[in-house]
């Protein structure tokens, strides 16, 4: 291995130190009951999670039968131990596989979950874990945040469904913004706000972050969004427009041709050029609707490409170009 690739891989594992947020149950049951049609006779693999603890692997195991799955497999990184946070210190992983109920309990009992030893570390990239992702017809995770550039493209590459978390600062990431403009992901129904339980030593923080009676630490974070490209019902709808554009209201860019709006709530019903909006806009987007022209740094025809966008000298936060089709 080079020296590049060895400062690499420590830069990755610095950063990784802070990947390990455990999803809630409950948030998993609020997003998951909009699904339920997409995973009858399905793979799903659960591939940045201890299927030991994950509430993932939970949710898909206890509801097999009334999802109808095929088949459930999770892998997680560099882990042996029960314990609900890894130190991802083992060399050798496990994976786990469910099939269904076997004893008539509808429960997934130990008995009935095959364990299987990986001959690697289970990481994501692995030889190992991508056979166990061609497999799979729908990988539902949380992947780790810093490495979501590249966990998103495999699944594009592998031609899978998906749905995941990620950060919401994601969407302005170029290759990540490009599945977006390209129609190859889109956002799911409860995006925002999130709390998630997170190991022991993990540093505390001013804000955001609390410890339960049980001494259990938590961090809260705000801008987390589900990021799938299975077909929702939301992507029908428009969004209701009540405004109408006036030029003080709607100042155009310093050195774009768009109007700067805002807030998403706030686009004019009848303008028919380019608008730049918040990013929270893809929460709402319908593809008939609006045409995504692209996101203000890294749009083809800017002046100051890589740079965001301002007006009258101030810069604005990151906007996302749309044209409303409709007009």
């Amino acid at each position: 291995m080079t020296k590049k690739a060895l400062n690499n891989n420590f830069h990755n594992a610095s950063r990784a130190k802070e990947d390990e947020f455990y999803t809630q149950l409950s948030d998993i049951e609020r997003e998951l009951k909009y699904y339920k049609k997409h995973f009858k006779n399905k793979v799903v693999y659960c591939n940045c999670d201890d299927p030991r603890v994950s509430n993932f692997f939970h949710y898909f195991s206890y509801n097999f039968e009334k999802l109808g799955l095929k088949k459930l497999i999770a892998t997680c990184y560099k882990n042996q131990s029960m314990d609900l946070f890894s130190q991802n210190d083992k060399e050798q992983a496990i994976y786990l596989e469910y099939d269904g109920d076997k004893n008539g309990n509808f429960e997934p009992d130990p008995e009935e979950i095959g364990i299987k030893n990986l001959k690697g570390n289970g990481d994501f990239r692995s030889e190992e874990s991508i056979e166990l992702l061609k497999q799979a017809d729908i990988v539902v995770t949380n992947p780790p945040f810093s490495l979501f550039r590249e966990y998103i493209a495999q699944l594009i590459e592998f031609d899978k469904k998906f749905l995941i978390i990620g950060s919401q600062n994601a969407i302005t990431y170029k290759d990540v913004f490009q599945h977006f403009k390209e129609d190859k992901v889109w956002l799911g129904y409860k995006n925002g706000d999130m709390a998630f339980q997170v190991p022991e030593h993990y540093e505390p923080r001013e804000t955001r972050y609390w410890e339960d009676d049980e001494g259990q630490k938590w961090r809260s974070l705000g801008n987390i969004c589900w990021f799938t490209n299975l077909d929702i019902s939301k992507r029908d709808e428009d969004l209701i427009l009540y405004k109408t554009y006036n030029e003080e209201e709607y100042p155009t860019y310093d050195d774009y041709d768009a109007i700067n709006v805002s807030k998403v709530a706030e686009i004019p019903m009848d303008y028919k050029g380019k608008m730049g909006v918040p990013i929270t806009f893809l929460g709402k987007y319908n593809p008939s609707q609006f045409e995504i022209v692209g996101l203000d740094r890294y749009v083809e025809d800017n002046s100051n490409y890589g740079k965001r966008f301002s007006v009258n000298g101030r810069e604005t936060y990151a906007r996302i170009i749309i044209k409303n089709k409709k007009i």
